[in-house]
């Protein structure tokens, strides 16, 4: 943990701990990119993201799943992997401290995808690839319903996305759910976004800024309640 000076608008960090790798993540939709950048201006940290728009792939696989679906897999692998072994390689006294995805996740989109021969061979890859590397301090999985996923997917109108179908969305976010309910590698934040959207609301990002500042083992549930001009609620519903 590090101690910040830094104050963005109405996030106060002067006395807070903050972890020094972060990791945001959640299903299509949810904000995590967004999320990544805004705290990484707050906590004048690096970042290390996906870029989605850079895989050849991923259009043709929202057009044709079943064709498409193993290279947009693998070449997501790669581009992730590349990303974390710059990260370890880099100068550990200026390391890239919040990411917008978790290695860990990767099978997950993999066996939503991939009939069964695929992600035998995609397996394979995973486990030759992915070795020693370096773990976030914290991981913070953002989740809504698959309803405001698919609004949020509309909402910012991208191109690439326009034919992700509910029923995708739905399969993806309950892969999340049962992942991360077995998930305990790391200390783990989970913020219910249903009725805030910390990536686009200043308001509810400025007031929930101290919930990723305290030092955390294990799992913490956290419920945010819509804000008002006065006030953030946070209710820790569980802590394990």
């Amino acid at each position: 943990m590090e101690k910040s000076t830094v104050r963005a608008g109405n996030l106060d960090l002067s006395s807070c701990s903050i972890p020094s790798y972060i990791a945001i993540e959640g299903p299509i939709g949810i904000g995590k990119t967004t999320l990544a950048k805004r705290l990484a201006h707050s906590f004048n940290y690096e970042t290390l993201l996906e870029k989605a728009e850079e895989n050849p792939f991923l259009e043709r696989f929202y057009q044709d799943p079943r064709s498409n679906a193993l290279p947009t897999q693998l070449y997501f692998l790669f581009q992730r992997m590349r990303k974390l072994q710059d990260l370890r390689q880099g100068d550990i006294f200026q390391p890239v401290r919040i990411s917008d995805f978790l290695i860990d996740k990767d099978p997950l989109f993999a066996k939503v995808t991939l009939d069964d021969d695929e992600y035998r061979l995609y397996q394979t890859v995973y486990d030759n690839v992915v070795c020693d590397l370096t773990k976030p301090d914290l991981v913070i999985y953002l989740q809504a319903p698959t309803e405001t996923l698919y609004e949020r997917v509309q909402r910012r109108g991208n191109a690439i996305e326009r034919n992700i179908e509910p029923s995708y969305l739905q399969q993806l976010n309950d892969a999340y759910t049962q992942f991360f309910y077995h998930y305990d590698d790391t200390p783990l934040l989970i913020v219910n976004t249903a009725e805030i959207n910390l990536a686009e609301s200043d308001l509810d990002y400025d007031n929930s800024g101290q919930i990723y500042t305290s030092d955390k083992n294990g799992t913490s549930l956290l419920q945010p309640t819509p804000t008002t001009a006065d006030c953030c609620q946070v209710s820790v519903s569980c802590v394990l």
